[in-house]
């Protein structure tokens, strides 16, 4: 059975502001020490399947956002590859991780990132507005990926790129549930990739790829990170 769009944000949103307020993780970090000092403490909780940043050659002046945010780990990151002349945006619709990432930015004094309160099939921004759109195990969750990917789509300036790093299932596994929901609300790989694809992105190439649940052998669902970009010019159908 199907859940309706807001049962599962619901449900999502429980679980986050959880998160939010201590409760342990259930993710495996892909930050090395390193980049974990250069942002504020209290901006990791140990989420995420990859890490987006990483990947997403960010430069200085530009503009990036992302979907997800949490308490705000890759924003604090972006914003320092980006440095004081450009600006990263996190978005998040669970009002304990906006508060915990703006109370971070405020006690570290990072004046480049700003963070809003929505859902992320529908982005408070303008369109071309934005040179990178990054993700980190968020998408997942999304009672309605396509538009996720279309909204990025729509908010990335023309030459913009997609980088995401995210759960799939390798096949259809009807799960009812699992202890994040990571897998259990996943699209399979095919249709998950077809997605980005159809929203109009072009150039998609996974650039990570590894087994996130194992049931003997078999790998059901992956944890993969992508880039994909808009054109800079518009493609005609």
């Amino acid at each position: 059975m199907t859940r309706h769009p807001e049962t599962t944000r619901a449900h999502v949103r429980e679980h986050y502001a959880k998160r939010a307020e201590g409760e342990a993780a259930c993710c495996t970090s892909a930050y090395s020490e390193e980049e974990l000092a250069r942002v504020p403490a209290e901006s990791f909780l140990g989420e995420g399947s990859g890490n987006p940043v990483r990947h997403a050659d960010l430069r200085a002046g530009e503009v990036a956002v992302d979907l997800g945010s949490g308490a705000g780990v890759d924003v604090f990151l972006a914003a320092d590859a980006v440095g004081p002349s450009g600006r990263v945006i996190g978005i998040d619709m669970t009002p304990e991780m906006l508060a915990r990432a703006r109370k971070a930015a405020a006690k570290a004094g990072v004046e480049n990132v700003e963070f809003h309160k929505a859902i992320i099939e529908k982005l408070p921004l303008p369109d071309a507005s934005a040179d990178v759109v990054l993700s980190n195990c968020v998408i997942n969750l999304s009672p309605d990926k396509a538009a996720v990917f279309r909204e990025a789509f729509r908010v990335l300036k023309p030459g913009g790129r997609l980088v995401i790093s995210d759960i799939v299932q390798e096949r259809p596994l009807h799960l009812k549930e699992d202890m994040c929901g990571c897998v259990a609300n996943a699209m399979v790989r095919k249709e998950y990739l077809d997605t980005i694809r159809g929203a109009g992105f072009r150039d998609l190439k996974v650039l990570e790829d590894r087994p996130s649940l194992r049931i003997g052998r078999r790998v059901d669902a992956s944890a993969i990170t992508l880039r994909a970009l808009k054109p800079k010019k518009e493609v005609n159908a």
